[in-house]
């Protein structure tokens, strides 16, 4: 039969995510709007962005988070193109950002040293083969795939290179060992929901030392140069973006950051991924027809939630098509690149009540499309 509760909010698309639970865009401080970034209070505004950020995230002393243009692919991009050809380079890629990465530095930066560990959806590649006197860029979570590293024990403590992580759907939901990180990027889409087109970028002092002894090469794009005179330009760790930003985004992202804040911190939004990961997981366990993509339980995403179905690919595109008309979820699709089935946000601001109302209706789906 068909279920007779909705979720409340049906939003569970893996970006841009869903807002947090009573969001209501009239509580932004739209202050801001109408005003130049470089003024006092647009640079208040981006540095609190900065400096609260820090401080949520426990980042340790000497760490610098700043704005950057283009999410987290921006944010990525500039680390790859600011910060390597020093050393020879360790690329992991199990999905198809981390393969997007491996084309950036093979076939733009053109890097001759590169070793290449690739595994195919739904696994790791073997994080022992890494050597750590080399640079490391690897994601922390495979948004497409739903498969994460289990944790940062395999980083090298006495590591001599850098240590590059895309962790846009990992940051704010999982717990990261930032000792052993020099690079991380993450974009305001992701776990706290925010508005697109901002990267966050965190750099360890190892990073900023690496920034300001080393020239790459090739050129540089205005967006991507963090240094000036061979010094880093600490104003885009306080406020003074490379570019213009949306200042209607900067005050939606502050929104966010409160939340986090009044909800208990950083431990809490880990808290409310685990716990939705767990309504998904009670559901899998139960049933045949479905699976996680995720072959290693320890690998599992507690964010990016990808499953796999035993019916076809166009099967699933009709449960997808019915749980929309129905308007119980959007944007469930696995992602293009990925094999067929569905991708189930579940981030911070997902309600794990809305995850209960919604585990019926994939019985439902399932059995209209086999039916």
């Amino acid at each position: 039969m068909k279920p007779s509760v909705k979720p409340q909010n049906p939003n569970f698309s893996s970006g841009p995510c869903s807002k947090r639970p009573g969001y209501d865009v009239n509580q932004l401080d739209i202050s801001t709007l109408g005003r130049s970034h470089r003024a006092d209070i647009g640079k208040n505004a981006l540095g609190k962005a900065c400096s609260q950020t820090a401080e949520l995230l426990g980042l340790p002393e000497g760490y610098r988070v700043g704005v950057v243009p283009a999410s987290d692919t921006g944010a990525v991009e500039m680390a790859l193109w600011s910060l390597l050809g020093a050393r020879g380079l360790d690329i992991l890629a199990w999905e198809s950002f981390g393969s997007g990465w491996i084309t950036d530095v093979t076939k733009q930066l053109k890097l001759q040293d590169v070793r290449r560990f690739e595994a195919d959806y739904g696994d790791l590649p073997d994080l022992t083969q890494v050597d750590f006197s080399r640079d490391v860029v690897f994601t922390w979570n495979g948004t497409t795939s739903g498969v994460r590293v289990p944790d940062g024990d395999w980083i090298a403590d006495d590591r001599e290179g850098l240590t590059i992580c895309d962790a846009t759907s990992a940051v704010f939901a999982m717990d990261m060992p930032w000792q052993k990180l020099d690079v991380v990027t993450y974009s305001w889409q992701k776990v706290l929901g925010g508005e697109g087109a901002h990267g966050m970028l965190i750099l360890s002092p190892r990073a900023v030392e690496r920034l300001e002894s080393y020239t790459p090469p090739w050129p540089l794009p205005k967006i991507f140069r963090l240094t000036k005179a061979g010094k880093l330009i600490e104003g885009v760790f306080k406020g003074a973006t490379i570019n213009t930003p949306s200042m209607l985004c900067v005050a939606d992202y502050l929104d966010a950051l409160n939340w986090v804040e009044r909800i208990g911190g950083v431990s809490q939004t880990i808290a409310r991924c685990n716990a939705n990961l767990e309504v998904v997981k009670h559901f899998v366990e139960s049933r045949e027809w479905i699976s996680f993509l995720a072959n290693d339980p320890a690998t599992l995403s507690s964010t990016s939630v990808c499953l796999t179905l035993s019916v076809t690919e166009e099967q699933v595109k009709n449960m997808v098509k019915l749980l929309e008309q129905e308007a119980v979820a959007f944007d469930i699709g696995a992602y293009r690149d990925a094999p067929a089935g569905l991708r189930i946000w579940c981030g911070a601001t997902v309600e794990s009540s809305d995850l209960v109302a919604l585990m019926p209706w994939l019985d439902w789906a399932y059995e209209q499309v086999t039916a």
